[in-house]
């Protein structure tokens, strides 16, 4: 088997692993896919690079299972997903078939325990050694999952060979970004070319940015604000063209870079700044945004809210900077800004979709 090594699943239904039966097609196949892109459901239109390719040997598969350990907010800590349906169209099950996906709480005080292995086992259809074996790696994956602060241990699929083995096919394991400080080993396996440049940008600049497709472009500090603000670019019909959480301690520099990677999207058709400032103040948004503007001789409308700290100082920093900026002091004056604006907001395709 020849896969595509990419941050991204859906690989198989895209081209991305295939059987080969000699080194011959496996160096044919391997030369065609690097260098490439590959598009799945879970890139987007654009793909993402090929650099590298896992050759691996082929099993002889009597059944494919799916296991996996996430973080569950609702559980308040680590679940496992499992279930006997697994293989390329788990989604497809967990839409159309939620009753054959089974899930187990841990404790994270006490750690997993060996009746509630045993019980993932028996939802996967599993008995006897090879139940064991599959305690065994559910054990493992647990250990790995708490040690190595991830967000996501995938097995999909988990395979029963046809001489009875329990074996993982494939994986994917999801770090958590901010405790990489612990495990700078992991950190140096990144690949930033799997990643959106502006995203990559942003991780350089410590800003929490992330792309998305929509016209509006998002300048805001705290995370819960920047997700209100989110929905209420949604409610009046536009789309937010990013997640964008500049952070409490910012200076100008930061605000500036911060806003030259959203600019840096050509499908952005306005700013809309929503600022609470405490420890970020907000002349220093001011300044930023102004700089950065006029860096990019960027002349897109800009809808401003700013409350706290040195809010008379950033109107009139905005106010006098020649850039076309409206004022808002309530998110009901924000939402009204919005509407208005709302025409030259909106992209071709966000028009279309009316």
């Amino acid at each position: 088997m020849v896969k595509a090594q990419v941050y991204a699943g859906g690989r198989g239904k895209a081209g991305g692993v295939r059987l080969v039966n000699s080194p011959q097609d496996a160096s044919d196949y391997a030369s065609k896919l690097i260098g490439s892109r590959l598009v799945t459901h879970q890139t987007g239109k654009e793909g993402v690079p090929v650099h590298k390719v896992l050759v691996e040997e082929t099993a002889s598969v009597a059944k494919e299972l799916y296991l996996a350990l996430t973080v569950d907010r609702s559980a308040q800590g680590p679940v496992f997903i499992a279930s006997a349906a697994g293989g390329m169209d788990i989604e497809e099950v967990s839409a159309k078939q939620p009753e054959k996906i089974y899930r187990e709480g841990v404790d994270i005080a006490i750690g997993l325990q060996p009746f509630q292995a045993r019980r993932v086992a028996r939802a996967l259809g599993l008995s006897g050694d090879q139940a064991k074996a599959a305690g065994s790696m559910l054990t493992a994956i647990y250990r790995m999952f708490m040690e190595l602060d991830c967000t996501l241990v995938e097995v999909n699929p988990l395979a029963v060979t046809s001489d009875g083995k329990v074996i993982a096919l494939d994986a994917k394991v999801d770090l958590e970004d901010d405790a990489l400080f612990r495990h700078p080993d992991l950190a140096a396996l990144a690949d930033p070319a799997q990643e959106d440049p502006s995203e990559a940008q942003a991780h350089e600049a410590k800003v929490a940015f992330v792309k998305l497709e929509g016209s509006v472009g998002c300048l805001v500090n705290g995370a819960g604000l920047a997700m209100a603000t989110m929905d209420l670019v949604r409610r009046v019909g536009a789309t937010p063209a990013n997640f964008l959480d500049v952070g409490g301690g910012a200076d100008d520099e930061k605000v500036v870079k911060a806003v030259n990677i959203m600019l840096s999207d050509s499908g952005v058709k306005g700013i809309l700044i929503n600022i609470f400032g405490g420890i970020l103040r907000c002349d220093i948004v001011a300044r930023g945004v102004v700089r950065a503007c006029q860096e990019r001789s960027a002349s897109l409308p800009i809808i401003a809210r700013l409350q706290g700290t040195n809010v008379e100082q950033a109107c009139e920093i905005l106010a006098q900077s020649g850039l076309d900026v409206f004022f808002a002091t309530t998110l009901l004056e924000l939402e009204a800004q919005l509407k208005r604006a709302l025409p030259t907001l909106r992209s071709a395709n966000e028009l279309s979709e009316d």
